[in-house]
Parts: structure tokens; C-alpha cells; sequence
């Protein structure tokens, strides 16, 4: 059966996509210029070359090759479990799957748990691993002992998007996946580290289960760095999901900011589709949803 654009594939049918002289690859300065002028950005997560391929198609700017893959493909509690030799291999999927149909999308990577905190030098030497797989740009999450981190492969070149609020591989010492900076102390604190984060070099920020106000606060007051939320409000510059989770798919409970492209949608592509204008649109996510 075809895997090209526009036929039937075992995971519905994919959309026409522009040819690729009409579609600008993503880039940094081409995040850059979205982010100035208020144009949502979209992300997914993806692990593998076909759903890669069926995301870039549907027009998602950023894939991320999560360590999210150690709770969604392999059957781990968390993220902590993940390797580099993992992320590597996921890696290079998702880049043969985006080289495959347009190759326009942004592919960031994550730096798995324990690869990057030993010291800036072990960063390099992991976040090097990733990019010869295909990344553009690597995610590390954590702020405060960070930033020299992210401000030595910066200027190594090596682009870094950081990560604040729920930082998934220290959910134990966050005491569980619950929503952080609530107020006071917690969310001043998150403020500066973010802050320092972009003084950096970060180009990018998720902020993960953070009160829509304070993402708000943040995406109004970085002018370098582009805020991408999930479980942060609609005001942050982008939005990122799980992608079985926003197609409905999980081992577990679903987060109550996610929503289920699926559920109208008459095949994957389609549900992909939908994501991508929904937040282009502003109408996800749902921030009645996010009242923190």
C-alpha cells in the first residue's frame, strides 16, 4: 500500500501538502519571525518515521522526540528510564520519517535523564549523539544549574529549548505529576529561572502544568524566547502534545487539558489536521480547562 501524500495508508489517509518550494522549512529564524508577529506555533511528539511523516504533512512547525517514548512505547512509569542510546534510535526514525515526505519540520530531541546533569562537557557530548541522529535543536529540562548549561552549547551551536514547571524526570522529587508555581515564592522563582533561561540562548521554552496566568505573564515578557505550552493556557506562543494522547490512545489516565482529536475526526490524518488548526485558530487548548 502507498505511504505517498494524498493516499490511503494503514493509518487513514494523508492530506495534500504543499509542494515543498511553497512550504518554507522550519528554522530558527522562521520560528522567530511566528513568534513575533503572534502566529501560533504547533508541536507534537513523535517517535517513529510514519507518524513523523504524517505530522510534518499536516503541517506541525516542531516534532519532539520525547522521552515522553519511555511512558508511551515502552511501558515505564516515567521518563527516567530512558536512555540516550533510546533517544538516539527514536531520533533517527523521526528524521527518515520527515526526509521522507516534505522534510520541513523542526525535529527537537530530548536530553534523557542523567545525560546532561554530570557537567556542561557530558551535555555537549550527549546533545552531539542527538544531532548527528537529526536533531535540530535539544530540549533539557530544569532551570537555575541549567542555564550555564544551555548558555555553553548555545554558543557551541547547538540550539536549546528549555523546560520549566513539570519536569517529568523529577516527578519524584516534585512529589508526582502535579501543577507547579502556583503562586508566590514557587511561580517569582519560576519567573527568574525562565528569564535566565533566554539571557542564555534558549529559543524555546516549554512550560508544563503552570498556571495560565503566569504563562501568560511570561509569553508577554520573553521577546527572544518562544513559549510553548501543554497544561499552561492558550496565551503561551505554541502549543505541544503527546501525540497518542491528543489521538485518544493511552495506558493511563488522560490529562484533563488534553483533547481528543480523534473523537471527530474520520482517520489519524485528519485528527492531525484538526490539532494543528485548532491552535492556529486559538480554540484549543480550552483554559476553563486550566484554572489552576
Amino acid at each position: 500500500m502507498s505511504n505517498a501524500i494524498g493516499s490511503a495508508t494503514p493509518y487513514g489517509t494523508l492530506p495534500p501538502a504543499s509542494p515543498p518550494s511553497q512550504r518554507k522549512p522550519v528554522s530558527l529564524p522562521r520560528l522567530a519571525e511566528l513568534h513575533a508577529r503572534g502566529e501560533k506555533i504547533t508541536m507534537l511528539t513523535a517517535y517513529d518515521a510514519t507518524f513523523a511523516a504524517m505530522a510534518d504533512a499536516a503541517g506541525v512547525e516542531c516534532i519532539l522526540v520525547g522521552d515522553s517514548v519511555g511512558m508511551v512505547c515502552q511501558g515505564l512509569h516515567s521518563t527516567v528510564g530512558v536512555s540516550l542510546d533510546t533517544m538516539r534510535y527514536h531520533t533517527d526514525s523521526v528524521s527518515r520519517g520527515v526526509r521522507r515526505v516534505q522534510g520541513t519540520a523542526w525535529l527537537i530531541a530530548d536530553l534523557p535523564f542523567g545525560s546532561y546533569q554530570a557537567s556542561r562537557e557530558q551535555a555537549l557530548a550527549s546533545a552531539t549523539v542527538l544531532m548527528q541522529a537529526g536533531a535540530h535543536m535539544v530540549k533539557l529540562e530544569g532551570g537555575g544549574w541549567t542555564t550555564e548549561t544551555v548558555r555553553f552549547l548555545v554558543e557551541r551551536g547547538i540550539p536549546v529549548c528549555a523546560h520549566l514547571g513539570l519536569t517529568p524526570q523529577t516527578v519524584h522529587a516534585l512529589g508526582g505529576y502535579r501543577v507547579q508555581a502556583k503562586g508566590g515564592e514557587a511561580a517569582a522563582l519560576l519567573k527568574q529561572q525562565a528569564h535566565a533561561l533566554q539571557d542564555a540562548g534558549a529559543a524555546m521554552l516549554v512550560l508544563e502544568m503552570v498556571p495560565a496566568t503566569l504563562a501568560a505573564e511570561l509569553t508577554a515578557e520573553l521577546k527572544h524566547c518562544a513559549t510553548i505550552g501543554i497544561g499552561a493556557g492558550r496565551a503561551t506562543a505554541g502549543q505541544v502534545l503527546v501525540l497518542h494522547d491528543m489521538l485518544g490512545i493511552s495506558l493511563g489516565k488522560m490529562p484533563k487539558f488534553v483533547r481528543n482529536f480523534m473523537a471527530e475526526a474520520p482517520g489519524i490524518a485528519q485528527a492531525l489536521a484538526a490539532y494543528v488548526r485548532a491552535v492556529k485558530d486559538g480554540s484549543f487548548p480550552d483554559d476553563s480547562l486550566h484554572a489552576w
